[in-house]
């Protein structure tokens, strides 16, 4: 197994930078999940790793060699793709072995790397069937199997559970963890939901428009997110956020206040804003908490009662919605006023290029 350095690395279509000078070490073992919008570049920086997209600039190094001009049967990689791309008239033996037939790999080592690739994948009861007698989640196992024969440096995944339905998927990332830490193996893992990024990964990169966003492990991206973005990406539901204007500082507690807010303690370092200071406030709907005086008020609009907790859209006077999830089951009706308060250490501030100020 080896880890990964990218280094500046670049990818333009004629006159479109579409990577653009990403910087990024991947230490041997690690889980990585490459996260962001659709087209923000993650599975072109996957497949720039793979071989199969050219690299236009900057380096890429697998152990401690560079390998931009490496074919991508040379660099010791192995693909798991979206789509299952398993060949319909061979059993699920025939498919997991196919690449070490055409490697030429004796029939005796053959038969024992696919026996264990199955063992692995608790399929050893499949090997018989065809691709046709497959679940989707059985099928996505076979093509991992076709990956793990391979004994490959470095395991990369595109998107390879956005086919399954709910359930399956929970299946398959329990399936996935388990896999690596079975194999001890460098992961790296492209989605765009951000639940599998959070629950897989030992680093979580952060792209948009092909500019890393953030790296960093799931908690911390979820609580020190660098920008706007950030916040507004991970976490689900989505980060509520309103515009505000420092009105006082009180020691290490900024008091903020806006259209729909007043008066707002946040705690950050001394000196990180001043009265005046125009910002953004982001509040986590998970951090808001039901109290007859706090300082955001607004009326009830629709109210989810899911039993161990109850999410409520807030109308907040100026139109906006903010969400919030309360803890328990909470009886609220539509149309009544309800006052919510924050932590003042889990409530964060952006300033106005929409940089965390201070982490909460």
């Amino acid at each position: 197994m080896a880890g990964l350095e990218l280094r500046q690395l670049r990818k333009s279509y004629g006159k479109v930078e579409v990577i653009k000078g990403v910087d990024l070490t991947i230490e041997h073992g690690e889980f990585v999940v490459f996260v962001g919008p659709s087209g923000c570049g993650k599975s072109t920086l996957l497949r720039m790793i793979a071989g199969l997209e050219d690299i236009t600039g900057g380096e890429l190094v697998i152990g401690d060699k560079v390998v931009n001009a490496v074919e991508p049967r040379d660099r010791g990689i192995a693909m798991v793709f979206q789509s299952y791309a398993l060949y319909p008239h061979m059993t699920v033996y025939d498919n997991v072995g196919f690449g070490l037939k055409l490697a030429r790999t004796p029939k005796e080592v053959r038969d024992q790397k696919i026996r264990e690739a199955a063992r692995i994948l608790q399929m050893e009861h499949l090997l018989d069937r065809k691709p046709s007698q497959l679940s989707g989640g059985q099928r996505q196992r076979v093509a991992i199997g076709r990956a793990i024969v391979r004994q490959p440096e470095v395991f990369l995944f595109d998107e390879p559970l956005s086919n399954l339905d709910a359930a399956l998927r929970v299946d398959m990332r329990m399936e996935i963890s388990k896999l690596h830490s079975e194999l001890d193996a460098t992961m790296i893992y492209v989605t765009h939901d951000q639940v599998e990024a959070m629950t897989l990964a030992d680093k979580i990169v952060v792209l948009d428009g092909g500019v890393v966003q953030q790296v960093g492990s799931p908690i911390e991206l979820y609580k020190h997110p660098a920008n706007l973005f950030v916040a507004g990406f991970i976490g689900s539901p989505k980060m509520n956020f309103v515009e505000v204007n420092a009105d006082k500082i009180v020691g290490e507690t900024a008091h903020v206040s806006g259209p729909d807010v007043v008066g707002v303690p946040v705690a950050l370092p001394a000196g990180k804003v001043h009265p005046g200071d125009k910002l953004t406030l982001g509040v986590r709907p998970h951090d808001l908490v039901v109290a007859p005086s706090g300082a955001i008020v607004g009326r009830v609009g629709l109210v989810e009662r899911l039993g161990n907790e109850t999410i409520v859209n807030l109308e907040l006077p100026s139109g906006a919605s903010w969400l919030a999830v309360l803890d328990g089951d909470q009886a609220l009706k539509r149309g009544e006023s309800l006052a919510l308060d924050v932590d003042p250490a889990k409530a964060l501030l952006f300033d106005a290029n929409g940089l965390a100020v201070a982490a909460g």
